[in-house]
């Protein structure tokens, strides 16, 4: 009876060690990103008058492992001639990831969400509400990074993260508007 019982704790943490082993396996294996960008745009708001420039600026760092991110900051900014707004995220906010599908053989893409965006907004001291949505994604795919956002949640006064493209092996950005 009592090697019965013996041999079943064996078996169950043989069982357990695969397990945990093959869940270890698959963490090493899934899709990674790791990038670091800085980029800034200056261009004229109206086209007639050269003292009415507005200038974007985003600098973040995303690191993802599949689903787990392992750090993610991004600070978004948008300056005019008398006045500026920005946005700002980090893994501090309850950041979470998941990996989307692109329809890409070449390409990864991932999903990044708050689990509380009200806390966030409210840890942050915000007062206008812009909503509480917050979905960020991102599209890996070679060199190029797209970051295509949707979280007012986590803006100041103004509506929006900046749309971009990057190029992570040259710092080439490109602002969508």
């Amino acid at each position: 009876m009592r090697l019965r019982v013996l041999l079943r704790a064996m078996l169950l943490a043989t069982l357990l060690a695969t397990l945990d082993g093959a869940a270890a396996a698959q963490t090493l294996l899934a899709p990674r990103l790791d990038a670091k960008f800085s980029c800034s745009l200056s261009k004229a708001q109206d086209a007639r008058r050269d003292d009415q420039r507005s200038t974007y600026a985003d600098s973040g760092e995303f690191h993802l492992r599949g689903d787990q991110v392992e750090g993610f900051r991004w600070e978004s900014s948008l300056f005019r001639s008398t006045h500026g707004f920005d946005c700002s995220i980090d893994d501090g906010d309850g950041v979470q990831a998941e990996l989307m599908a692109t329809g890409h053989a070449d390409s990864q893409g991932w999903r990044v969400r708050l689990r509380d965006a009200r806390a966030a907004r409210t840890q942050r001291g915000y007062d206008s509400d812009h909503g509480l949505n917050c979905s960020i994604r991102i599209i890996h795919a070679g060199d190029m990074l797209e970051i295509i956002p949707s979280c007012p949640a986590l803006c100041g006064s103004r509506e929006n993260f900046s749309a971009l493209t990057v190029n992570l092996k040259t710092g080439q950005c490109g602002y969508d508007d």
